[in-house]
Parts: structure tokens; C-alpha cells; sequence
């Protein structure tokens, strides 16, 4: 009787957690940049940018259609997905018929992708044509190198970094076209990048790679060995390094198998302004305090 239990109660745990692969989190995190050097004036109007992660387009429960009703009534001004579409070659047609339909959601600066260590067991041939399917759909995929956008009359660098897992990252080269003028986005793969970039300062860096852990039970122990972020339990949401902010998304797909524990597939609205930077000791002492304060969601 007791071996029928606990097969019962692996049974439901394992149902539970496949379920988990249907509930899509919307995350909507607002981020107030400190005033850097290279931005002289406030912008007073926000970038949004949709931001998905780690499709793994074998073992996605979240259809493009779903994200397409669930936003299709915000402006966008941009979409970047950072890394792991597919495993296999196979799977192309489907990455491409997904990014085609989240197209639609017609984002003002357009759409940008960087690849993931997953992305790179395609063979070169096949990694070629994932690229160039992306971009005939209009979806920019950044390989170490940088694009400057307008945005409201203001410069912004949108710096797509290799992936760092791989160690296909190239900060000189990815930097090398920014200039010292307008903000810093940078896209990329293996969030652990942030911990090399003392010399690259940036504004606001989004990644995903962890999958929030995935079996996130009862503590993700089995990420330990994916860098030294995880050894910091820092796997999932907003964190800062050097006073500077990024993201890591949970990512919408799974590996290995289609189930998810204290982790859910994610879609995340990040809202971006910059404000003037403070004046005066006091100030920024008042600054300062307000973004230790500051929710999980919510940098000032």
C-alpha cells in the first residue's frame, strides 16, 4: 500500500507541475534609471519593451497566438528575445512561424534577438538558416555587435552580446560601435555576463538561461553549476550589479522534460524611463535610499 501512495503522489506532483507549463505569468516591471554620464536631459516618455526568453520551441506550452490576444492592445517599442529557440533543426519552421506571428504585435524599433547555448548545437548550416529566416521576418539577431536606434530624439544602444555559456561573448566587439552618447540595452543569453563588465558600464541588460530554476524545489540546487549568479540565488527577476539593473526572465519553454516547479513560463513588459540625476549630497543620499527601498518590480 505504501509503494501505491507514493506512486499516487509522485503522479499528482508530476500532473501539477505539467500544468505549470500552461500558467503564463505577465510580469510588468517598471525600471527608472540613475542618470548616467552619457544621457544629459530626462526622457519623458518610456521604452517599453516585450521581452521573452528560452523558447525552446520543443517543449513550449505557450502558444504565439496567446502572447499575440494577451498584447496585441499595448504599444511596443520594442521586442527582444534572449536566446534558446529551438534544440534541433527540426524545430526551425515552428521558431519562424512564431516569431512571424508575434510580429504582428508591429513594435515601433522593431524586433531583436540574441542566441543562446542551445541555439549553437545547431549545426553552422542550420544556425545560418535560423538566422536568416529571423531576419527575412524582421527580427534583427545581434552576434556581438550593436545597433543605435532613435528613440523620441534621443540615442539608444541596443548591444547584443554573444552567449557567455558557450563563451562566444565579445564585450570589445559588441561595445566597439557605441559611442559615448545615449542609453545602453543590452541583449544577451547567460545573465553571468554582468559579472565581466566592470569596464562595459551599461543601463539596463536583459537575459534569461535559468529557467527560474525550472524544478525550482526545494531549492534549485542543480544550478550551481551554470556560474556564480546561481550561487548567489540570483536566477530570476531584477537584481543589480556595480548599481546597475538587469532581468532575468524564467524564460516561456522547458528542457529535458515539460514540467515546471515554483517556476512558470513568462512574458515581461519591462517599462524603461531615465530621470535627471539628483543634485547635492542630500539628494542623492535620498536617491540612493528610495532604490534600496524599491519593490522587487518597481527600480526609482
Amino acid at each position: 500500500m505504501g509503494w501505491y501512495l507514493l506512486l499516487f503522489a509522485f503522479l499528482l506532483l508530476f500532473a501539477y507541475a505539467y500544468r505549470n507549463t500552461f500558467q503564463l505569468k505577465q510580469n510588468r516591471v517598471s525600471v527608472v534609471i540613475k542618470e548616467a554620464e552619457s544621457v544629459p536631459a530626462p526622457v519623458s516618455q518610456a521604452l517599453r519593451i516585450l521581452h521573452l526568453s528560452d523558447l525552446h520551441m520543443e517543449r513550449l506550452s505557450i502558444s504565439a497566438e496567446r502572447i499575440l490576444a494577451d498584447w496585441q492592445r499595448e504599444p511596443l517599442d520594442l521586442i527582444a528575445i534572449t536566446g534558446d529557440f529551438l534544440d534541433r533543426a527540426r524545430s526551425i519552421p515552428k521558431a519562424l512561424a512564431f516569431v512571424e506571428t508575434l510580429q504582428a504585435l508591429q513594435p515601433k524599433l522593431g524586433t531583436y534577438a540574441v542566441f543562446g547555448n542551445h541555439d549553437y548545437l545547431l549545426p553552422p548550416e542550420q544556425l545560418a538558416r535560423l538566422k536568416n529566416g529571423l531576419e527575412q521576418l524582421g527580427c534583427r539577431v545581434l552576434q556581438n555587435e550593436a545597433v543605435s536606434l532613435d528613440w523620441n530624439g534621443r540615442k539608444l544602444h541596443l548591444i547584443g552580446v554573444d552567449d557567455y555559456a558557450s563563451r562566444r561573448s565579445n564585450l570589445a566587439q559588441s561595445f566597439a560601435a557605441v559611442d559615448g552618447d545615449g542609453i545602453r540595452l543590452v541583449l544577451t543569453h547567460d545573465p553571468n555576463l554582468v559579472l565581466t563588465m566592470n569596464a562595459y558600464p551599461f543601463d539596463y541588460l536583459l537575459a534569461g538561461h535559468f529557467h527560474g530554476g525550472q524544478i525550482h524545489w526545494p531549492k534549485p540546487f542543480h544550478l550551481r553549476q551554470m556560474g556564480q549568479l546561481p550561487r548567489m540565488n540570483k536566477i530570476k527577476g531584477l537584481h543589480r550589479h556595480d548599481g546597475r539593473p538587469f532581468y532575468i526572465s524564467e524564460g516561456l519553454g522547458q528542457t529535458g522534460i515539460n514540467v515546471r516547479l515554483r517556476s512558470r513560463p513568462e512574458v515581461t513588459l519591462h517599462t524603461l524611463a531615465v530621470r535627471q540625476a539628483p543634485v547635492g549630497q542630500a539628494a542623492q543620499a535620498t536617491a540612493a535610499a528610495k532604490w534600496e527601498a524599491a519593490p522587487a518590480l518597481a527600480v526609482d
